[in-house]
């Protein structure tokens, strides 16, 4: 991190465990979408088709969910990036006029590093806080405490992560698997209930 001719290091913490909530939400939904199909005896027959497409609707909504969760990053206020507590989970400690979200997009890992800089309290600059981002721009603003701040720099790195590329293809197989069973139980639902006069 360049400052003031020059660099700064920082490191994940050893002592400290995080997760990124996005892994853990798209995991949960996967678990859900897991018992949703394991939930019934062995030895259960589905009585009609409609039964089979409503559990097909359920587990793919929870497919679609996990996917989501990876491809879709929260959009987040600075307030509350700061009460995040990721600025904690470094060593050295981050100095308090540095913020940073961690999450993921797609597959990459995004580091999002936010410099910032009190405005004073008699500055003449129209005071307008940030609504939430995936990403703020520099001149973004908002209070932290008895605070007004603005981020002046904003320095962004993204590492490919390749087991989620492979992740978000399996959701998508899985999901135009269970679309082809769909389609496949209507195709036959409709069959059988056809009647000639």
């Amino acid at each position: 991190m360049p400052r003031n001719n020059q660099l700064l290091h920082f490191a994940f913490r050893e002592d400290k465990q995080w997760k990124l909530q996005q892994i853990q939400d798209a995991r949960n939904h996967v678990s859900q979408a897991i018992y949703l199909l394991n939930n019934r005896d062995e030895s259960y027959q589905f009585r009609t088709g409609a039964e089979v497409l409503k559990l097909m609707d359920a587990v793919m909504l929870q497919l679609t969910r996990a996917r989501n969760r990876l491809t879709t990053p929260a959009t987040l206020t600075l307030p509350e990036i700061a009460a995040s507590g990721l600025t904690r989970m470094f060593a050295p400690a981050l100095p308090s006029d540095l913020l940073v979200n961690v999450y993921i997009n797609l597959n990459k890992l995004c580091l999002t590093v936010y410099q910032l800089h009190a405005l004073q309290p008699n500055s003449t600059k129209n005071f307008r806080p940030a609504g939430g981002s995936v990403l703020h721009s520099p001149g973004a603003m908002f209070e932290w405490g008895s605070q007004r701040l603005e981020v002046s720099h904003v320095h962004k790195v993204e590492s490919v992560i390749p087991w989620l590329n492979d992740a978000l293809v399996f959701f998508t197989v899985s999901l135009q698997l269970c679309q082809q069973l769909k389609d496949k139980i209507s195709v036959f639902s409709s069959y059988w209930s056809y009647r000639p006069f």
